[in-house]
């Protein structure tokens, strides 16, 4: 049982106070109207964490660091916590959303052309790809929602469905933070496993770049498997996802690796790390989704259009087709191997 020895803490406090004058001046004791200030002679705090900056008590339980009662570092968390973090991650967020929109209004939904491959279909993600996707990214969705509810529910979502009921609703979600974490990082190997041979940087994706991808004008650069574009969410899934993940892990055994301020830092690292994740896939969503028409049969059905693939994936049909006797002559409903 965590036993702080008051007695000691008090002392200390009077030590300091006496030895280095923490007492409000002396011309301070009365009001301007002749009348005792109360505050007079109390202790200044923050010439007390000058002088003290921690505050501990002695405890009998084998760990040490409950005997810590006040640290600095603590207040500085809770001042990033509390003010920098929700404008940090309502920026990024409301940003992105609000970039996405620009570009939907502006630039349009970019079409299927309606060539004369319309309606033949060719295999792009098998069943263990659009598993391993699926599960990471369901995985991804409750633990961003309940990650942002650490951050925003007591602002936002406590005031509309009061205490009691935010009080269960945030203990499920952190029952759902913690569980989904394990398929949500088993999903991340998976993906570096299965696509890491398809996702290597080369010259072809400096020229994509160069080319704007294809949505700043008509022309669509040349691409394989996965264009440039593809490969900077598949990198920084990889990336984001390890890092979440460990840092995640820390929270879940805490002090196993690192002290108090250690975890705090952690903490921070792993908040910003989540909401610039979020943000960035809230774009990959939109661009597999309303943005691009064609683009969202590669992870439903896993089959895409040959028109379209033609289009934004020209050199990885090539490879396709060239693996089939049938080639170009690929008829409505036929699936070459990959």
């Amino acid at each position: 049982m965590r036993q702080p020895s008051h007695l000691g803490t008090l002392a200390m406090a009077a030590l300091v106070w006496a030895s280095v004058g923490l007492t409000q001046p002396a011309h301070a004791v009365n009001a301007p109207d002749g009348a005792p200030n109360p505050t007079a002679s109390s202790v200044n705090e923050d010439l007390l964490f000058r002088q003290a900056p921690t505050i501990g008590g002695r405890v009998s339980i084998p760990d040490a660091k409950a005997a810590n009662l006040i640290q600095p570092q603590g207040r500085e968390w809770r001042a990033f916590r509390e003010s920098w973090l929700p404008w940090i991650g309502g920026l990024a967020i409301l940003g992105m959303i609000a970039a996405l929109a620009l570009f939907y209004f502006t630039r349009g939904r970019i079409r299927l052309d309606h060539a004369e491959e319309s309606g033949r279909k060719l295999l792009r993600f098998n069943g263990f790809e659009r598993f391993t996707h699926w599960m990471t990214a369901t995985c991804f969705i409750v633990l961003g929602l309940s990650g942002l509810n650490y951050i925003f529910g007591k602002r936002l979502l406590m005031p509309l469905i009061g205490p009691d009921a935010f009080a269960a609703l945030s203990q499920w979600a952190k029952y759902a933070h913690v569980y989904l974490a394990w398929p949500f990082m088993l999903g991340v190997v998976f993906m570096l496993v299965v696509w890491v041979r398809d996702n290597i940087p080369n010259r072809i994706d400096v020229q994509w770049i160069r080319q704007g991808g294809g949505f700043l004008g008509d022309e669509h650069p040349h691409a394989e498997r996965f264009n440039a574009g593809q490969k900077v969410v598949f990198w920084m899934v990889i990336g984001f996802g390890f890092a979440m993940g460990a840092t995640g892990l820390m929270m879940l055994f805490p002090f196993a690796a690192t002290d108090i301020n250690g975890m705090q830092i952690v903490q921070g690292v792993h908040a910003l790390i989540g909401v610039v994740f979020i943000a960035a896939i809230l774009a990959h969503i939109y661009i597999g989704s309303l943005g691009m028409e064609g683009a969202y049969d590669a992870m439903g059905s896993g089959e895409v259009d040959l028109a379209w693939a033609k289009v934004h994936h020209d050199l990885w049909v090539k490879e396709q087709l060239a693996k089939t006797a049938s080639g170009p002559q690929l008829g409505r409903g036929q699936v070459p191997a990959e």
